[in-house]
C-alpha cells in the first residue's frame, strides 16, 4: 500500500498489486497471472495490517490471512511468517487485544490448505544466500534498497521505516562502510 514500496518491488521485476484499489484482489491476480488463484501465499505482513480498497487506512488484523486463504487454490500452501501476539494492548478491538483475530478457517480447511506459521527458517538458507551474494548471483541491497546511515542519523532512519520507507537502513557507526 505504500507507493514507494510498489516502485522499489517494480524495479527489479517484481509484479505488484495495489491493496488501495477498489479492485477485487483475485481480478487483480488474474490480471497478472490470468487465474484468480495462486498456489501459495505468505502473510508478512502480521496483526498490524489494515484492510483494502476504501478500507486501506483502517486496522484490520486479520485481513491479510483471510485473504490468502480466499485466493490460494485447494491444497496450496500458506505461509505465515508474519507477527501475531498473544497480546496487544493497543489492539481496535477486545478479541486483538488479546491475540484473537476473526479468521476464517473454516475455509482454509475445506481449500485443505496447509498452513505453516512462525518465524522463517531463514538459517536453513544462510549458506545459500552468503554465496549467492559473495559470486554476484544476487544484488540484495540493491533489491532491498540499502542505505547505509550514520549512529547519529539513526533515529531518522528509524523513524523513516516506521512510516514504511523503501529501503533497509544500514547504521554504521564508525564510517567504515564504503558507499
Amino acid at each position: 500500500m505504500i507507493d514507494e514500496r510498489l516502485a522499489q518491488d517494480r524495479s527489479f521485476g517484481c509484479e505488484t498489486i495495489d491493496l488501495k484499489q477498489e479492485a477485487d484482489l483475485a481480478d487483480q491476480i488474474a490480471a497478472i497471472v490470468g487465474v484468480p488463484e495462486v498456489d501459495c501465499a505468505v502473510d508478512c505482513v502480521g496483526f498490524e495490517a489494515k484492510g483494502h480498497g476504501h478500507d486501506s487506512t483502517q486496522e484490520q488484523p486479520a485481513t491479510v490471512l483471510n485473504s490468502i486463504m480466499e485466493i490460494t487454490r485447494a491444497g496450496g500452501q500458506l505461509g505465515i511468517p508474519g507477527l501475531y501476539v498473544t497480546g496487544d494492548p493497543g489492539g481496535v478491538d477486545e478479541a486483538a487485544k488479546t491475540g484473537s483475530l476473526k479468521i476464517r478457517i473454516g475455509l482454509g480447511w475445506a481449500k485443505s490448505h496447509s498452513i505453516h506459521t512462525g518465524q522463517c527458517l531463514v538459517m536453513k538458507y544462510h549458506r545459500q544466500l552468503m554465496n549467492a551474494i559473495l559470486y554476484g548471483k544476487i544484488k540484495i541491497a540493491d533489491a532491498v534498497n540499502v542505505e547505509v546511515i550514520s549512529l547519529k542519523d539513526a533515529v531518522k532512519g528509524y523513524h523513516d521505516f516506521d512510516k514504511g520507507a523503501a529501503k533497509k537502513f544500514v547504521i554504521d557507526p564508525h564510517g567504515m562502510i564504503a558507499n
